[in-house]
């Protein structure tokens, strides 16, 4: 039998696979379909690297349509004028509809002529950029408007392949997210194109010294060739290179039909047209006031916007400043200053060139980056170019002229011989016109500082640190500390008011002297060594600026509180030594100045002010920070009440009654002591002349209820001004020069008495009250019966001052004991001045 046997067979049905599915497994079988697949895979890895590695980190747009570009801070005066701007970036911003259309024209032309159909990239613009670079010699770039925006203002000038990804993808995205006028306004106010030119309002003004609205269309089409390279382009180095780019773009600009033929013709024939470089310079009637200005803000807000972390900065925040600057005032007051320095200097010796510039290659551009002008009457700065023979002199208009050597015959002072001999090329010389040709001149050596101040408010309303700011930048009137000499004595006699001496308190006008040691004495003089004249009232002392009385004075008062008044009106910190009652602390100009304005304005005031207020870009006053508006002052029209004024907090720094009567004393000054040359200005004014050891330093301070004013006059290395030379014989005539047209047309405004002051006739030279006579009606500075200031009770307290101060004769012969008791920091110092007064 046979054995069963079997086959088994396995069988796998397969069904047809149809719709998608079907679909997609047929096509893969497919090589093209293959190579379609990793292509976009490797295209869907590549934008995620590129996303990982670059489109991640990059800045969001949204920055653009906040940005706020870097613009200068602008000072304005005390009448709201403009007078000045800091910057670091000169930069004028606009509107979109404030350009020229021809101007936006030419930039389309130049830079991007398919702005308005693209969105970001322009890929057709990218090719033909490279065929057109390779046929013509002037190189096109393929970036558009939209790409230089965001490599501007969002990713930086770095040079790399992945800047270039970065722009493009920026590009994208500014596209959705501004308007073409935006990005247009955008890259207008921020391009930069040379001489410190950022945007092309300032451009204009940079390279034609026009606005926009006045330029012609060749202008526009210069303008529109400078952001790819504006040094290439320089007018006055590659003026044939800038000429035929300018023409290329005028052809561009027919091409697209911003301009007809005639148009394109008449612009290829015309010549550039632009001005010499310039370098911005401080106004001279304004430079040293503008200068301590910027101090105050860069104190204040900083030098730089940090990349936008400080939106107020100096050079960068756009502020707007208003301050109390006078024009008229500060022109007066220059000129004063100026007069008086040349006055004292004389005819001494030429002093040096100004300066020295290389003028191998332009003069003319040395001239003018160094700086340095004049503007005092018809004396010019001027750089010597040639000195073969006469010398032939370069001016910064471009002109040039002759200086003679007969002319420059001067001798050098300090070294003597003619000027001519000193005189190289290079040289920056002060010269004035005479005749066809120059004549030397020369700046004094001499300085000085001026600064007025109004009292009321304690804004400075002029300040002059020198000669010219732009030949000498150390501010005088600021920076200088010098000893004041006998400007100080007012304020020591307003302490002694303060602590009970009056006007007419009898003081002893003899020697005092005070102990350096067992065995030596100190014995102070009056001015010139002159000795003691008897006794004398408080009124007397001051006005024929007596030392003497004035440390009796301040011995009595206790030097404690004297230097505590000097340190609180502002004058300065000093020791309790005897000898700062004579002026021995430095100070400076304006903080005199403000002190004499705290004691007219009945003992009220404050540190003195240069700036009003400061406003941001927006307007929003944002300095001082408690400030507030002055109500009504806007009114439209007026409402028959007074005129409002803003509110000025001051501080009563001295008592009223006592400031006072030392303002009627120190009119005295005027009237019958050493300030007599001011007499004939006839209205009430007060001060007090200074002259110090040496003579060093020489010194007025005083003035009206509407203005107070001060001049100081030395070496700034301090040295003898020489013998003759005192504060009412020199600095007195340059105060005097300044008031006789900056008080005319003032009315005259008696000194303001605060209640409680009792007027009182008494005998000028004993201070005793008079009953039988009244001072003469017509203002007689001699007049034996004068009116005198006194407080409630107080006329019968004439002499409550020690009279047992020894004299020289009598100090050998004293006990130890009863000689003066003086601090070891007065005799320390005596000893060491070796006796300065």
């Amino acid at each position: 039998m046979a054995a069963d046997s079997s086959d088994s067979v396995n069988f796998r049905i397969k069904r047809e696979v149809g719709g998608v599915a079907g679909f997609m497994r047929d096509a893969w079988k497919r090589r093209w379909v293959k190579a379609l697949v990793v292509l976009a895979a490797l295209w869907g890895i590549a934008w995620f690297l590129i996303w990982l590695f670059i489109a991640r980190d990059l800045p969001s747009v949204d920055r653009l349509k906040t940005y706020e570009p870097d613009l200068p801070s602008n000072v304005r005066d005390t009448n709201g004028m403009p007078v000045f701007s800091f910057a670091r970036e000169h930069r004028v911003q606009l509107k979109f509809d404030e350009y020229p259309k021809l101007l936006v024209a030419a930039y389309l032309s130049a830079e991007d002529r398919t702005f308005f159909s693209h969105h970001g990239v322009d890929y057709p613009g990218i090719v033909s950029a490279m065929i057109d670079n390779l046929r013509s010699k002037h190189a096109r770039g393929a970036s558009t408007i939209t790409q230089q925006v965001a490599k501007n203002l969002l990713v930086g000038n770095e040079r790399s392949y992945t800047r270039k990804l970065k722009e493009a993808i920026l590009a994208y995205r500014i596209e959705d997210s501004l308007t073409k006028q935006q990005i247009l306004e955008l890259y207008l106010n921020t391009i930069f194109l040379g001489r410190n030119a950022y945007g092309v309002q300032a451009a204009s003004r940079a390279y034609f010294d026009k606005d926009l609205d006045q330029l012609t269309i060749p202008q526009f089409a210069y303008l529109a060739i400078l952001p790819k390279a504006p040094s290439g382009y320089d007018p006055d180095r590659q003026t044939a290179r800038a000429t035929a780019r300018r023409d290329w773009v005028l052809g561009e600009m027919l091409r697209n039909g911003y301009i007809n033929q005639q148009q394109h013709d008449w612009a290829i024939a015309q010549p550039l047209g632009t001005v010499n470089k310039r370098t911005v310079q401080f106004e001279s009637a304004s430079g040293y006031f503008i200068e301590e200005v910027r101090r105050q803000l860069m104190d204040k807000f900083g030098e730089a916007s940090d990349g936008g972390r400080n939106p107020y900065s100096v050079y960068g925040g756009g502020l707007w400043v208003r301050t109390s600057f006078d024009p008229k005032q500060q022109a007066l007051a220059q000129k004063a200053l100026r007069d008086g320095l040349l006055r004292y200097d004389g005819n001494r010796g030429w002093t040096g060139p100004l300066g020295h510039v290389d003028v191998s290659q332009n003069w003319l551009n040395a001239l003018l980056a160094s700086n340095i002008a004049l503007d005092y009457e018809d004396w010019r700065a001027a750089v010597v170019i040639d000195a073969d023979g006469d010398f032939t002199l370069g001016f910064s208009n471009g002109a040039t002229g002759t200086l003679p050597r007969g002319a420059a015959s001067m001798p050098v002072r300090g070294v003597g011989g003619p000027a001519s001999g000193a005189i190289k090329v290079g040289d920056i010389i002060a010269v004035a016109p005479s005749g066809n040709s120059y004549v030397l001149k020369t700046l004094p050596k001499v300085s000085g500082g001026f600064v007025v101040e109004e009292p009321a408010t304690g804004r400075v309303l002029a300040m002059q640190g020198g000669f010219d700011n732009r030949v000498q930048s150390f501010n005088r009137a600021t920076q200088a500390l010098r000893q004041p000499g006998s400007t100080i004595k007012p304020i020591v006699y307003t302490a002694a008011l303060e602590h009970g001496l009056t006007p007419s308190s009898i003081i002893q006008d003899g020697p005092y002297c005070v102990n350096q040691g067992t065995q030596y004495s100190k014995c102070f003089r009056n001015f010139g060594g002159a000795g003691g004249s008897g006794s004398h009232t408080m009124r007397w002392g001051l006005e024929q600026s007596r030392n003497l009385m004035t440390v009796r004075v301040a011995a009595q008062t206790g030097m404690a509180n004297v230097v505590k008044l000097m340190d609180e009106i502002g004058v300065g910190k000093y020791p309790p030594y005897l000898a700062f009652s004579l002026g021995a602390g430095e100070t400076t100009v304006q903080r005199m100045v403000n002190a004499y304005s705290i004691l007219e304005n009945n003992g009220r005031g404050r540190a003195p002010t240069l700036v009003d207020y400061v406003q941001d870009r927006r307007g929003n006053v944002i300095w001082p920070e408690n400030w507030r508006a002055c109500d009504r002052c806007n009114a439209p029209d007026w409402n028959g009440k007074p005129m409002p004024r803003p509110v000025v907090k001051l501080k009563q720094v001295v008592d009223p009654l006592s400031a006072f009567q030392m303002v009627h004393i120190a009119e005295g000054v005027i009237q019958r002591g050493t300030a007599t040359i001011l007499r004939d200005l006839d209205r009430p004014m007060f001060g007090k002349t200074g002259t110090n050891s040496g003579p060093t330093d020489v010194w007025f301070i005083g003035g009206t209820p509407q203005m107070i004013a001060g001049v100081y006059l030395g070496y700034d290395k301090p040295s003898g001004l020489g013998g003759y030379a005192q504060g009412g014989t020199v600095s007195a005539p340059i105060f005097k020069e300044w008031a006789v047209k900056a008080y005319e047309g003032l009315p005259k405004i008696p000194f303001r008495a605060p209640p409680g002051i009792r007027m009182v006739r008494v005998d000028r030279l004993s201070g005793k009250p008079v009953f039988g006579a009244w001072p003469s009606p017509g203002g007689d500075p001699k007049a034996q019966v004068i009116w005198e200031a006194f407080k409630p009770e107080s006329e019968t307290r004439r002499s409550p001052i020690r009279r047992d101060l020894p004299t020289p004769t009598a100090t050998k012969a004293l006990p130890q004991e009863s000689k003066p008791r003086e601090s070891s920091g007065d005799r320390d110092f005596l000893q060491r001045q070796g006796g300065i007064y």
